[in-house]
């Protein structure tokens, strides 16, 4: 029996290695041709006369995404580009003599990247203007987000069947107490600031007075700086602009074109013509094209990037900040903690650029970055810039830098702590569950979710987030040269605008991550002589052969989904942010999570 069993497992196990060795030639094999194929592949060319095609589906991120075989199998189609990509895209093309104009086409637009990012490429575009090049749009459903890149364009078509919105910018808060009363999950919450929102989806069903108070001031800072931009571009008055608002909200084409809002009505095949008169094609001809995409791969005489041993980092902070590792759309404390002690230690690198887009999260793991940041600017200038969001953790971190750049329309301070704390006991009880518990002292089982906190162990918590808003009330005085006592008054977990922070003195000047990347290279008296490493180095041979064999010149149309379906979609991504609460003290600096902006 026993010779029977060995032999059995014997023969399983030859069988599985059989077909592991089978598997592993097959995609060695896939692997080896695809490489050959990449390998002899020419290199991207462009033609003469030709037209730069910005798609305005595109994603727009600070760093460039990680690709898995789940994003390779889903049925997703994802248009991504980092946000550096595209501005040197459009410098690159200001100096291509082959690039007669740029085509914002809005075809397949459905969703915005943030007015931060929109910002830095809507000067990117201004500047490429100014190079005597011309700028086309199209669009169909012409959102505020699309408006904002699109309303300088020379010429800017809208489809006869499409609509422009014009009605304001908004957000519209997700309250979970009502559900968790419902269900019998319990919450209490601690935290200091009047301000400090985050926790209110938990214990109300409505927006407190200090938080609408914030959000109102801060929306309308955006919307103003919103209005003089366009306004500027499309010379109309903000008082005009905010009368179209207030009467019309949603217009169609010709309502649009009388108040000129946009320059045509008419069709995608119109705006190519435009186009070819402004490349000199002849009607015949198809007119030459370039993505995005593939113009990222494509080189212009004269524009090279720098090749040198003098580096300046480049690290890109984006997501929720946990403890510890974290996954690939978080800010792990302890994974960037060793990427930064490596950049300190490598004598190549010069200054650092922290790129932070985050609402914050763990105030363990803000303070594991930040110390990592002090130590870096001992030997080495660092330089802050904030894209869309830097609030709460985020701005912990920032406090370590020696100049902060944001845009007016960046979502920043938040300083402010809290913690949540939540329980099944009712949910339990109500199903037949019940605990017991022996302990060898008071507070032994002081962590548990089976049960409510007692007023001495809340006393205790608070104790404790009293102590961390202490701390970030000090790191931000030490950093930004203000008294404990100011900051104090400007903090509460209060949300401003890059344009009020900077007034009240939590920015140092207005930019994106290009004027920060040239602040520090002055900082470092380099010169000229320098190069851009960018943080971290995600992406390993397999990823990269990956997207170069992947990637297409031409994007499928995004699917657009259901109003019923992108609140549940909301609703799901409510949820997802529970697994960021890993802090191992419980405390947490992170804006009011639920925040959408439209």
């Amino acid at each position: 029996m026993m010779n029977f069993i060995k032999q059995t497992l014997a023969s399983i196990i030859g069988t599985l290695a059989g077909l592991f060795l089978f598997a592993t030639a097959g995609v060695s094999s896939i692997v080896i041709l695809l490489i050959t194929l990449a390998s002899v592949e020419s290199e991207p060319t462009i033609k003469d006369k030709s037209v730069l095609v910005f798609d305005l589906s595109t994603e727009i991120q600070d760093k460039e995404p990680l690709v898995n075989v789940g994003d390779l199998l889903s049925d997703r189609d994802r248009s991504v580009l980092t946000l550096n990509q595209v501005i040197k895209n459009i410098e690159k093309a200001s100096k291509d003599d082959r690039i007669k104009a740029i085509f914002l086409d809005g075809s397949n637009a459905n969703s915005g990247s943030g007015y931060a990012s929109f910002a830095e490429i809507r000067q990117a575009l201004i500047e490429f203007k100014e190079s005597g090049k011309k700028i086309i749009a199209y669009d169909v459903t012409v959102s505020e987000q699309e408006y904002y890149l699109t309303s300088l364009a020379d010429t800017l078509i809208v489809n006869p069947m499409g609509v422009m919105e014009l009605n304001g910018i908004g957000t519209e808060p997700l309250f979970l107490t009502g559900a968790l009363d419902k269900y019998g999950i319990g919450v209490q919450v601690i935290r200091v600031g009047d301000y400090k929102a985050a926790v209110e989806p938990f214990i109300r069903t409505d927006l407190s007075e200090e938080n609408r108070q914030q959000l109102e001031s801060l929306l309308g800072n955006i919307w103003n700086n919103y209005l003089q931009e366009i306004g500027e571009s499309r010379q109309i008055k903000a008082n005009n602009l905010q009368e179209i608002a207030d009467s019309k909200g949603i217009l169609d084409p010709k309502e649009a074109q009388n108040f000129n809002l946009i320059d045509q009505v008419n069709y995608r095949d119109q705006a190519i013509s435009l186009l070819k008169d402004i490349t000199n094609n002849k009607e015949e001809e198809s007119l030459s094209q370039v993505s995005f995409n593939n113009y990222t791969n494509i080189a212009v005489t004269g524009v090279t990037d720098n090749s040198s041993s003098n580096k300046i980092a480049v690290v890109y902070l984006e997501g929720s900040i946990v403890d510890g590792v974290g996954t690939r759309e978080q800010i792990g404390g302890t994974r960037f903690a060793n990427i930064l002690r490596k950049i300190r230690d490598d004598e190549q690198i010069k200054a650092v650029v922290m790129r932070i887009n985050s609402p914050g999260g763990s105030a363990t793991g803000s303070d594991i970055i930040l110390r990592e940041i002090q130590l870096i600017q001992e030997t080495k200038p660092v330089i802050i810039s904030m894209g869309n969001v830097a609030a709460s953790g985020g701005y912990w971190i920032a406090t370590g830098g020696e100049h902060i750049f944001a845009q007016p329309n960046t979502i920043t301070g938040s300083i402010g702590v809290f913690g949540v704390l939540l329980n099944i006991q009712e949910i339990a009880n109500n199903n037949g569950i019940t605990w017991d518990s022996v302990k060898t002292a008071k507070f032994a089982d002081l962590g548990t979710a089976t049960r409510p906190k007692t007023e001495q162990e809340l006393a205790i918590y608070q104790s404790s987030v009293n102590q961390v808003y202490d701390l970030f009330l000090e790191k931000v005085a030490r950093s930004r040269n203000l008294s404990k006592a100011k900051v104090a008054n400007i903090a509460q977990g209060r949300v401003w605008s890059g344009e009020m922070a900077k007034k009240i003195g939590l920015v140092d000047s207005f930019g994106g991550l290009n004027a920060a990347i040239e602040y520090a290279a002055k900082q470092t008296e380099l010169g000229e002589d320098w190069q851009v490493q960018e943080y971290p180095i995600s992406r390993g041979f397999a990823e990269l052969f990956i997207k170069r064999t992947l990637d297409e010149d031409t994007q499928l149309t995004q699917n657009t989904l259901d109003p019923l379906t992108q609140e549940f979609i909301k609703f799901q991504e409510e949820l997802k942010v529970i697994q960021n609460f890993n802090d191992p003290r419980g405390v947490y600096s992170l804006l009011p999570f639920n925040w959408e902006l439209r």
